[in-house]
């Protein structure tokens, strides 16, 4: 037993210098020499998925394997302009080599330390956020659903201890059709059978007005107990819905009047995509709250934050909400740099004029295919009229096979939301396509 003892006392330390000087141990060296993968096609990758994943997608069968600015290419090397951006977060467009260079100088330096300790890189993201939109506070989240629930925290903690309701008798309003995630809460605020049907019971203290509907949201919030009212300034997810001129405008004199909070959702419509650095910019409106997220990190590891004002920010107190990856050094490196991209490239004005372009063209395709264009800046949407001979998921199927990636929403309507960095030349070229594709069924 003695002699034992002496053999590993031998071979510990080496074991541990080994592992810190990057020697690598014989496994891994073996394992270094073994045959790399055999590449799988498209086919073999869909059904790799459909065997080890759950369903609860259901994507264009196409297998991507890179990405770089507008375009993607799959695993047989075939390049797609990419009309989707998944779903905004990729506005800087794909693999933009200043976020990717942030994120590998920060990733060798220090990832996460929580919120139990300071970090030095924290402080620099939220003064900078802060200053840019014009904010006094903002708290720091990872996914775009987790921006939403921490806005109805606020919302409802504001409530009891600012504007006096009743304790757990606040009311948050929503606008039909919001779509902001699939949390409990988030899916108690649907109005899509999709999302909530068979996950019941819901949030309580949730209600719903139509939305652009001024005379319903004012009915509403002549209620003393709401708290807020939640809105996508454009609703995404709900097929690219433009309001009125004028509504939000509207919004922001009722809250005020009522002493109600705004919340705008600008996780998809935020972040230069309609054209401004935040949709609501269109009619010079300040919410409350802005809840952002998406293109927050350009695509490459999840961010979110919610901004607002100390009168809101600090009725929370330590221990009250958080988050164990918020506001990490990573992803505080990887915002500033998303947001510098957005800034000095001037996306917001280049998502204006591309957009501009890319309706103006669109709007020449045949009315008895496509029956409608609407959007703002590149956040835009066509409708199909639907036959026996296509829809929407025909459509974008056949688009696929001509070399552009898009996706159906709601059935008959299919989003256009390509990366702001496109050029005129390539809208154009990407209208060509739509346009043979249309003209081909």
């Amino acid at each position: 037993m003695n002699s034992m003892k002496s053999l590993m006392r031998g071979v510990m330390p080496a074991l541990s210098r080994a592992v810190h000087s990057g020697t690598r141990t014989s496994s891994s060296t073996a394992s270094r020499a073994e045959p790399a993968e055999r590449a799988l096609t498209s086919e073999e990758v869909y059904t790799r998925e459909d065997r080890y994943g759950a369903h609860n997608y259901h994507p264009l069968p196409v297998a991507l394997e890179r990405g770089e600015g507008v375009h993607m290419w799959d695993v047989e090397g075939r390049r797609y302009f990419d009309f989707l951006s998944a779903y905004s977060a990729v506005n800087q467009g794909h693999c933009h080599p200043k976020i990717i260079a942030a994120l590998t100088a920060q990733a060798s330096r220090l990832t996460l330390t929580s919120r139990a300790f300071y970090n030095d890189v924290l402080g620099v993201y939220e003064q900078y956020i802060t200053g840019l939109f014009g904010y006094d506070k903002v708290l720091p989240m990872n996914t775009g659903v987790e921006g939403g629930e921490t806005a109805c925290k606020l919302a409802r903690k504001w409530a009891y201890t600012v504007k006096g309701v009743p304790k757990y008798e606040a009311k948050i309003v929503f606008a039909a059709g919001n779509f902001w995630g699939r949390t409990m809460a988030a899916v108690s605020s649907s109005t899509d059978p999709s999302s909530y049907e068979g996950f019941g019971p819901f949030m309580p203290g949730f209600e719903l007005v139509p939305y652009n509907d001024v005379t319903a949201l004012e009915k509403a919030l002549q209620d003393p107990n709401v708290a807020a009212f939640m809105v996508e300034p454009i609703q995404g997810e709900a097929g690219v819905v433009v309001p009125d001129p004028g509504y939000l405008t509207k919004v922001r004199e009722l809250c005020t009047k009522h002493n109600v909070l705004f919340i705008a959702d600008e996780v998809q419509t935020g972040l230069a995509r309609t054209g401004r650095r935040l949709a609501v910019d269109h009619e010079a409106v300040r919410p409350d709250l802005v809840i952002l997220g998406k293109a927050l990190s350009g695509g490459v590891y999840p961010v979110s934050a919610v901004l607002c004002d100390d009168e809101v920010m600090l009725t929370i107190k330590p221990g009250e909400h958080g988050s164990t990856y918020g506001g990490n050094p990573l992803a505080c490196r990887v915002a500033i740099a998303a947001l510098e991209v957005l800034e000095e490239e001037r996306l917001a004005q280049n998502a204006d004029l591309m957009g501009q372009v890319l309706r103006t063209e669109l709007s020449k395709l045949p009315l008895e295919i496509v029956s409608g264009v609407r959007g703002k800046g590149l956040l835009n949407a066509i409708i199909i009229k639907e036959t026996k001979d296509y829809d929407a998921w025909r459509v974008c199927l056949r688009l696929r096979d001509n070399g552009l990636l898009a996706k159906p929403t709601h059935g008959d309507i299919i989003r256009l939301a390509p990366p702001l960095i496109i050029k005129e030349d390539e809208v154009r070229e990407c209208v060509d396509i739509i346009s043979r594709t249309i003209l081909s069924f």
